[in-house]
């Protein structure tokens, strides 16, 4: 009898088992038809909805934090500026714009090993044993006494902190469909721009650490940021939920099958072997260069912005304090279009390139207002939205968006950070001494860039909806080939598989 049960029970197990396989196999069909362009729109079950609560309480907050204090990091140089680096260590304007672009030299350099890295070591390690390591580079800048040192640890930061993007964005991948990635994308502006935001407050009270203990307020600045960073990367270390079934979500069986599923629907088959062809196919590709050179042109302005606003907010008259201050506005206003650019870019997929160019003509209204209004706290409107960090996160929605073939995502998103390195570290070069206050030169390439990244979105635009149009027509004219078996196992990219619609 107990045998009798035993098998009973086996078999209602299997059979529920089952039930809940063929149940998210059918949400698969419906995510697969979604992903490819239908109007069926994926419907959660109250499980998923609480597994995603789930992940998103205990995930969510390493990362809006990790972003966060990357960008308060960063940000120790833009304030030091008023807190007395140049006094201690000796430095010129032209030098402290090398500070500024070294920083993203060190992060170019650290890509190609970082790419290899990262899929080889749990993301919690990797990304803690960074965290400490930039952490401990804060905290020694503080021993900092002239150029040459401050450049190598400015170049270390760099090197250490070039993880932090691509391991977020690889976290992402794994523990989120690709429906709710965008919002998640979001995530990491908003929290850099809280950074940035919250530095210019703390920065006020390391203003009245001056002269304790014999040091100077951008020394205090340094030493408990960076103290702080540590502590960060020993918790990333020990608690960050890496992957899709990790212990700390305690899942059960249900919930296990449903994350089963969710990994199936974020997947891009990843392989080992490098598909020359996908490159040389890349390469071809007019829409290729057009995001490299936005995603270079817009990072000119935005290495300007994160080594020099503070410079040029106390041009306009104002005293130290005020001057920090001011740059809490000039993070909270980019926030809020990050935010805003977030629903329209999930509940408007399909412009996301005129996105893109609306947020490129903000900026570049935003930069010709630096360039003309009197030199007084009138500029302060051109600084309020010249932030760029919207933009970037409209073009990884439309490389996530439009690129399939393992090997050809990865060289567009390799592509793209390398030029987004290129940007940031010629940009603050642009910035002369002798020109202040107004830095008309560096100004007027910063105006004439953003100018030509708003024709190239809308050159995007009409590539794809041209591809889209003819795609279309084949499949009226009964001229398609038929539906590729195992797509994603089969690693087509976008260009041969002619089912695919693209996302303008």
């Amino acid at each position: 009898m107990s045998k009798n049960n035993n098998e009973k029970q086996q078999e209602d197990t299997t059979t529920t088992i089952h039930d809940v396989n063929h149940h998210h196999l059918h949400l698969t069909h419906s995510q697969e038809t979604d992903k490819n362009r239908t109007t069926n729109k994926f419907i959660y079950t109250p499980e998923e909805k609480k597994l995603v609560r789930k992940i998103n309480f205990i995930t969510v907050p390493f990362i809006c934090f990790i972003a966060f204090l990357q960008m308060l990091d960063k940000y120790t140089l833009n304030f030091s500026a008023v807190m007395g680096i140049f006094q201690d260590t000796g430095i010129n304007g032209n030098q402290f714009a090398w500070l500024g672009s070294i920083y993203y030299l060190g992060y170019l350099i650290f890509q190609i090993p970082n790419q290899y890295l990262l899929p080889k070591i749990p993301i919690s390690k990797y990304l803690g044993i960074a965290l400490i390591l930039w952490g401990i580079v804060v905290g020694c800048t503080a021993l900092a006494t002239n150029f040459i040192q401050l450049c190598i640890l400015r170049f270390l930061l760099g090197l250490f902190e070039s993880v932090t993007y691509p391991a977020l964005y690889l976290l992402i991948a794994i523990l989120w469909r690709r429906t709710e990635q965008v919002m998640f994308f979001g995530t990491i502006p908003i929290s850099n721009a809280l950074g940035g935001a919250f530095a210019g407050l703390i920065s006020l009270g390391f203003l009245k650490l001056n002269g304790l203990s014999g040091l100077s307020s951008w020394k205090w600045c340094m030493i408990i940021l960076g103290s702080i960073t540590i502590i960060a990367g020993i918790f990333t270390f020990l608690f960050l939920p890496d992957k899709a079934k990790s212990k700390w979500y305690r899942l059960s069986l249900q919930e296990t099958i449903i994350v089963q599923e969710r990994i199936r629907d974020n997947s891009v088959i990843q392989t080992k072997e490098i598909k020359n062809e996908q490159i040389i196919e890349s390469l071809k590709e007019p829409r290729f260069y057009c995001y490299i050179l936005i995603t270079f042109f817009i990072n000119l302005t935005n290495g300007c912005l994160t080594t020099f606003s503070t410079i040029i907010i106390k041009s306009m008259g104002f005293s130290d304090t005020v001057s920090i201050l001011l740059n809490i506005p000039t993070n909270f206003i980019p926030m809020l279009i990050v935010i805003i650019t977030v629903y329209f870019s999930r509940y408007q997929s399909k412009q996301n390139t005129c996105i893109g160019a609306i947020l490129c003509f903000i900026t570049f209204m935003a930069l010709i207002f630096l360039s003309v209004l009197p030199l007084n706290a009138s500029m302060l409107l051109g600084m309020f939205f010249v932030s760029i960090a919207p933009t970037m996160m409209i073009l990884y929605a439309l490389i996530s968006n439009n690129i399939t073939g393992y090997t050809k995502r990865v060289f567009y998103n390799g592509s793209s950070m390398v030029a987004y390195c290129i940007g940031n570290f010629i940009g603050p070069l642009l910035i002369r001494q002798e020109e202040a206050p107004r830095y008309r030169s560096g100004l007027i390439i910063y105006i004439i860039t953003m100018f030509i990244s708003i024709l190239l979105f809308f050159y995007i635009r009409w590539t794809l909806i041209r591809d889209n149009i003819y795609r279309q027509q084949l499949k009226m004219e009964n001229k398609l080939p038929p539906p590729i078996e195992n797509r994603d196992e089969m690693d087509v990219t976008d260009r041969y598989d002619l089912h695919f619609l693209y996302r303008p």
